[in-house]
């Protein structure tokens, strides 16, 4: 596959902000703040292909769960494709956010090239809003997040999903909600992270 998306991206976890997955100032962090990461991570494809497929305008969300002493830190997770998505396009989509279609995703996404547990890849109503610092985003009726506020008194700070190489901005998260069967979890006043991503598969 040839292919390439960018757009933007917006995430919250069970961390206490900034998130120790961040690095700050260049310096990575280390553990999750409780040894357990629960998450909920989303992106709005401004513009996207692959081949000659359009995935322009299209949403993607993903929960997760992964626990620093499992060996090898394996991420259980669930992956959400716009209902919107036609079935090449599902397919496409799908390909790229598990890894299988190489590129940036084996560098940057931890569930791709760490051991994983793909619960499952499901189609629902993805709604989305990226506004900087009051952001949300939801799949169905399996997940929805809240933005509360920009995380005061930050320095540079950057994640490896949208990659090192761009900034962001952590953020407060008001609620975290999922229930996608085995991963079941309510949070609120949580980490957070807004950016931008582009990805492709030349790397």
């Amino acid at each position: 596959m040839d292919w390439e998306l960018g757009g933007s991206y917006l995430e919250a976890c069970n961390c206490d902000p900034i998130c120790p997955c961040r690095a700050v100032g260049g310096v990575k962090g280390g553990r999750s703040t409780h040894g357990e990461c629960l998450g909920a991570l989303s992106w709005w494809i401004e513009e996207g292909r692959s081949d000659d497929l359009d995935l322009s305008g299209l949403g993607v969300v993903l929960v997760s769960r992964y626990h620093d002493d499992e060996a090898g830190s394996p991420w259980t997770y669930v992956l959400y494709v716009d209902s919107n998505a036609g079935a090449e396009q599902r397919d496409a989509l799908a390909e790229i956010y598990t890894g299988k279609a190489g590129g940036t995703p084996m560098e940057q996404f931890p569930w791709a090239f760490k051991p994983s547990d793909l619960v499952g890849v499901r189609s629902a109503q993805i709604e989305i809003d990226h506004t900087p610092g009051r952001g949300w985003f939801r799949a169905g009726d399996d997940a929805v997040v809240r933005v509360r506020e920009p995380f005061a008194d930050q320095g540079a700070v950057t994640c490896i999903i949208p990659g090192h190489h761009r900034e962001g901005t952590e953020i407060v998260a008001d609620l975290i909600r999922v229930q996608a069967g085995p991963l079941a979890f309510e949070l609120e006043g949580v980490c957070g992270y807004e950016s931008t991503f582009a990805y492709s598969g030349g790397g």
